[in-house]
Order: C-alpha cells, then sequence, then structure tokens
C-alpha cells in the first residue's frame, strides 16, 4: 500500500475522537430537515478549521453548503456528500449523524495526504434527505456538475454496495366540485370526493398493467368537511416509483390520466402538482468495486449483497449527472429495519463508531485511488458515459 494512502488511514485514526464527538453531538440534537442548524454550525466550523472555503446557504436552502479545498492548483475533483437531518420524533433512525460525520471526516483525512498530486475536494452538506430533498434543488443548481465523482455511505445492517433505488413522484391530486345538503339535495352537488374514489380505483386497474418494479401508493389528505355536505374539495397524495425514470416517466402520465378521466367522469375538476421527483441510481460497476475493495481493506465487516428491496433517495438524481456510489455500513444486526428505534439506540454504541470510522476510511482511500490513478477515473468515467447513452 502506498505510504501517502496509509496515511489517509492513519489521518482518520488521529481525528477518530473528534469524528465521535461530532456524530455524538448531531445524533443527540436531532434537527429535522431544513432546520439542521446546529448540525450545519458544527460541520461548516470543523470544515474551516481543516482549510476548506465554505459556501453557506446554498440553492436557497438555509442549511445546505459546500466546502472546497484545492490542492496545487486542483485536478480531479471528488465530492463527499454529507447527511444530517433527523426522522421527526424518532430521532436519527436513518444514521444521518455518521453519514453527515464521515463525509467531512474522509474530505479533510483526503485533503491532508495528497502530496504533490493536485485535486480538488468538496464536502457538500445536504439538507431535508427525509423531507422536501435538499439534493433535487442542489442538482438543479448545477452544484454536482464540476465533480468527477460523487461518494457517500449509508448505515444499514450490511456493508455493500450497488444498492438499487427506485425513481420517484410524489404528486398532489386536488378535486373540486360542488356543495350541497347531502340529504335534501344531492342532486344539486358535485362530488369531489368520487374523484379521488375513482382515482383509487383507477389506480387499482391500472397495477395490473405495469411492470413488477413499479409501485403506486397513495392516501387520502382530505375527504371533505362533513358526512351531510357533498364534498367541494377532495385531495389525495400519491407516491408513484419505478426503478428506471424513463419508463416511470410513463407511468406517471398513465397516473395523471386515471385522474382526468375521473374528474371528467364525476363532473369535477381536478389540480395536479408535482411536490417533487427524483430519479433511480445509476450504477456504475468499476465504482462500486473500488469503494467495496477499500472497504474490504480497512476491515469491513457482515459484507454482503444489497437487500433485494428497496426505496428512494435524492441521491439517484446527483448519480444521474455525475458518476457516484453509496457505500453501504454495517452498524446493527442483519435484519434489522431502518427508521426503527434500534437504528436511533446503535447510532452512538461502540459498534456505530466502529461504522463511522471504518467508512469515513473506505470514502477517503476510494477518493484517494480515483486521484492518484488516472486509468481508474477514466474507466469510471467512460463506464458512467455508456450507462448514460443507453438511459
Amino acid at each position: 500500500m502506498a505510504a501517502e494512502k496509509q496515511e489517509v488511514y492513519s489521518n482518520v485514526e488521529s481525528m477518530s475522537q473528534k469524528l465521535f464527538e461530532i456524530n455524538d453531538f448531531i445524533h443527540d440534537n436531532p434537527e429535522t430537515g431544513n432546520q439542521e442548524f446546529k448540525a450545519v454550525e458544527l460541520l461548516t466550523k470543523t470544515l474551516e478549521d481543516n482549510g476548506f472555503t465554505v459556501e453557506r446557504g446554498v440553492a436557497g436552502l438555509k442549511t445546505a453548503f459546500v466546502a472546497t479545498y484545492v490542492h496545487k492548483g486542483g485536478g480531479p475533483t471528488i465530492g463527499f456528500l454529507a447527511e444530517y437531518d433527523a426522522l421527526d420524533k424518532l430521532g436519527h433512525g436513518c444514521g444521518h449523524s455518521i453519514i453527515g460525520t464521515a463525509g467531512i471526516g474522509a474530505g479533510i483525512a483526503l485533503s491532508k495526504s495528497l502530496g504533490d498530486t493536485p485535486a480538488t475536494i468538496i464536502v457538500y452538506g445536504t439538507p431535508a434527505e427525509e423531507t422536501t430533498s435538499g439534493k433535487l434543488p442542489m442538482v438543479a443548481a448545477g452544484l454536482f456538475d464540476k465533480l468527477d465523482v460523487a461518494l457517500m455511505t449509508h448505515p444499514g445492517d450490511r456493508t455493500t454496495v450497488g444498492s438499487k433505488s427506485l425513481a420517484l413522484n410524489l404528486v398532489d391530486f386536488v378535486f373540486e366540485g360542488k356543495a350541497s345538503h347531502a340529504a335534501a339535495s344531492p342532486e344539486k352537488g358535485i362530488s369531489a370526493l368520487d374523484g379521488v374514489m375513482m382515482l383509487f380505483n383507477g389506480v387499482e386497474y391500472l397495477r395490473e398493467h405495469v411492470r413488477s418494479d413499479t409501485r403506486i401508493h397513495g392516501i387520502v389528505t382530505d375527504g371533505g368537511a362533513a358526512a351531510n355536505i357533498v364534498p367541494e374539495r377532495a385531495a389525495a397524495r400519491f407516491y408513484v416509483r419505478g426503478a428506471d425514470r424513463n419508463y416511470l416517466n410513463g407511468v406517471v402520465e398513465r397516473v395523471y390520466n386515471v385522474a382526468r378521466g375521473a374528474a371528467l367522469a364525476t363532473g369535477t375538476k381536478v389540480t395536479i402538482k408535482e411536490i417533487k421527483a427524483y430519479d433511480n441510481k445509476v450504477l456504475v460497476e468499476s465504482l462500486n468495486n473500488v469503494l467495496l475493495e477499500n472497504a474490504k481493506a480497512v476491515g469491513a465487516t457482515q459484507i454482503l449483497p444489497p437487500p433485494e428491496s428497496t426505496g428512494s433517495t435524492d441521491f439517484g438524481s446527483v448519480t444521474f449527472r455525475v458518476p457516484g456510489a453509496e457505500l453501504g455500513i454495517a452498524f446493527v444486526p442483519v435484519g434489522t429495519p431502518g427508521h426503527s428505534k434500534d437504528f436511533v439506540a446503535a447510532g452512538t454504541t461502540e459498534t456505530g463508531h466502529a461504522a463511522l470510522i471504518t467508512a469515513t476510511k473506505t470514502l477517503a482511500g476510494t477518493g484517494y485511488d480515483l486521484i492518484t490513478k488516472p486509468e481508474l477515473l477514466k474507466q469510471v468515467k467512460a463506464d458512467f458515459k455508456a450507462l448514460s447513452a443507453s438511459k
């Protein structure tokens, strides 16, 4: 192993106590999406103390930041993504305190181990992953476009790479009708709730004719004011998900047509409002391979294939723009569900701390390889380009 790469790991070890303190502070002071002011203050101060130039409030988000370190005039640009929002009423049930701490730790450790090799390291503070998905406006603002590669970690029940994610559209459907007395003069009313109910029925029929990876699930968010009033307004919220963004776009349009048909059939009007949309992860095998090899090299445990079932993440939209990879890092027993009290409890344990150090070393070591091995970076970018051409 190159002495410089061993230095990367040594730098992580030397700052381990500081990383534990940062992780534990964020964990014990949980803040929900777009309110992560304490976490951001601590993370950005640590980066500035280690020579990074920090821009706060990027992409119109109060708790987003971009921290940049340019070495020897710059060279390959490696990004580390930090998350730090907690779940409402649960706390850090998704391990984001570890994600945020590992992201800055990897950036700092790598910045101190570059020798004479030109490089640029950028740490991105990406808020509100659990709610409004802060990476989306950051993607729209082009903040990730300067990267050669984007890296991040996510705690879970296994150490793994290549975990898929589902593209997602979150949509509100609002139906408008005409109020009337539901008993005395129902014929004078137009039920907005009828529109919503027909939307749900139409979606049920649609399920038979979409690919098996498609997920369509919704709730009624407004069912009317009272049972004796023909509902003048009714609304529903749906998630539409799928493994492939291009295919999912067609499914989303079919769902929209179901809503339009429901409005036509019931004499109501429907307004369709997309709340957010993000893409499935683009999985670059060559990048995932080097990430996993680095995890093995630093003693990662519970190395397993990625789980079959999956959800959605706004990191997918980053990987649509630049090559990106996510390291799943084990910190709970296999089978432990995310968004659980067990995840919260593990965040500051010895096992959680060990996972933090392993993830930080893996990310930093992978960044080192990409910077110092031009052929590797060239291969990763070529593989990404080929995948992008086939999308």
